[in-house]
């Protein structure tokens, strides 16, 4: 054999070498997560509601990107809509009363199984960025090697970072500090080993206003106005109901210059988002990354009267759900089938390559992404809250793909019940039409039981 043959031979070898290791090779995962941000805060969503967007002219350039060369999932929900709770959730894959994190104070469990810890313990690097929020828990993050986070919520501009347990002073907006930071990290990591890495956003989460905007942002939207939804004229079903005196009357979260704020904290979260998506092209990492977005809980912006989330109307369980991953999804899916924030923990050991954990309650959606349903995904699902803040009382519900039940616990008279199909704003009450909530009833006390959550005796039915 001559040299030259024995030249080409090794060349061969190894270009066979390279192609059987970009075969197996691990796929990165990043996850952003923003708080508060309800799921039509994006200009994708306003563009395809059309006459019914309440901001039409709001743009979200970066967030269209991700949804362009990803999957959108249309349908995506929180199981407990509250911050760290759904936190707690997105980790664990469990619903909160089996991972411990059922209100806002509750610090997350050190041994709790997660995706970081398990990703890690799989060879992969992990490093959590910006709103841990988990009550004012400190130290570094738990599964995850590298941790730049502050404590609580922290505040918006020169927030404090406790960086790997040490406390360092910081300069800028939160959310652009975050994002200097994740993308630092990026920069200087091994490219040959794989990463987990969640970026939580303190945006769009109030205590909002002026002076907790960057300057860039500040006058952003001035003149511009935005629509109410017909359920914005009506209230909670536990608060007093409204008089012709209150209609079309600037209530809470329904106002103008409030919506202005809010959408402006958004913007700031789709720039840096934009950041951290050119940083993964020019470190040739967007083949191999999957990001997902998402935020914590949905959010009321007027909706019934209120602000915050808590309550099981659909504005504070349905979340902004982007998932991108070009190696294996195609560019600008739509999934309509119901995703909850308990899914992604699965979805990433899947996509890795690694078993599903027991303890997990969620299902991994990587069929569904890659345009595939499979035959036993769900067609409906348990959500709860527990009472903590403000006046929502302690209630459970059952959403299927086109009607929903919500129970509150010790009010029976409070019952609600919705044709979603023929009335997505939640109108028209029928929980007195036994026909229409007894399948319901049925179905809540089936998910529960699955689940292992303990229903209050006044809704328990027999299965059979």
């Amino acid at each position: 054999m001559t040299l030259k043959q024995k030249h080409l031979i090794a060349a061969i070898c190894a270009l066979i070498s390279l192609s059987a290791q970009a075969a197996v090779r691990k796929p990165n995962f990043i996850f952003i997560i923003a708080d508060d941000h309800r799921w039509d805060a994006m200009g994708v969503v306003q563009r395809e509601q059309g006459e019914n967007a309440r901001y039409p002219w709001f743009e979200t350039p970066n967030l269209d990107r991700l949804a362009a060369d990803g999957v959108r999932m249309r349908n995506a929900f929180i199981t407990h809509s509250i911050c760290s709770p759904g936190r707690a959730s997105f980790l664990t894959g469990q619903y909160t009363h089996v991972n411990g994190v059922m209100d806002n104070n509750t610090p997350f469990p050190e041994t709790a199984v997660t995706h970081a810890n398990l990703l890690r313990d799989a060879g992969y690097r992990t490093a959590y960025f910006g709103k841990w929020h988990m009550g004012e828990q400190k130290g570094p993050r738990p599964g995850f090697q590298h941790s730049a986070s502050f404590i609580g919520q922290g505040i918006y501009q020169d927030c404090p970072f406790e960086i790997n347990g040490v406390m360092t002073e910081t300069k800028g907006w939160v959310d652009d500090v975050t994002t200097d930071l994740a993308i630092s990290w990026l920069k200087q990591s091994d490219k040959t080993q794989p990463f987990n890495m969640v970026i939580g956003f303190k945006s769009p989460h109030n205590k909002r206003g002026m002076n907790n905007l960057p300057d860039r942002l500040r006058n952003l939207y001035e003149g511009k106005t935005t629509k109410p939804t017909p359920n914005c004229k009506l209230a909670a079903i536990y608060h007093k109901p409204l008089t012709p005196e209150d209609d079309g009357k600037e209530r809470g979260l329904s106002a103008n210059s409030v919506h202005l704020d809010y959408l402006r904290h958004v913007k700031g979260i789709d720039e840096n988002l934009g950041k951290l998506l050119d940083t993964l092209d020019t470190l040739q990492l967007t083949q191999d990354t999957v990001v997902v977005y998402s935020s914590d809980n949905g959010y009321f912006l007027g909706e019934r009267g209120l602000g915050d989330k808590r309550a099981l109307y659909e504005e504070g369980l349905r979340l902004p759900f982007i998932v991108r991953y070009p190696r294996m999804f195609a560019k600008g899916k739509l999934v309509d089938e119901i995703v909850l924030n308990i899914d992604l923990a699965p979805t990433w050991l899947d996509l890795a390559g690694l078993p599903a954990n027991a303890g997990m309650q969620g299902k991994s959606f990587k069929e569904l992404a890659a345009g595939k349903k499979p035959a036993d995904w769900r067609t409906s699902f348990l959500s709860y809250y527990r009472k903590e803040l403000g006046d929502t009382p302690t209630c459970v519900g059952v959403r299927t793909a086109t009607q929903k039940l919500i129970h509150y616990h010790g009010k029976p008279d409070l019952t609600e019940a919705y044709d979603l199909a023929k009335d997505p704003y939640e109108l028209n009450n029928l929980a007195k039409d036994n026909a229409f909530t007894a399948p319901l009833r049925k179905e809540m006390n089936r998910l529960a039981n699955a689940v292992k959550y303990p229903l209050p005796e006044e809704v328990v039915v027999p299965l059979k």
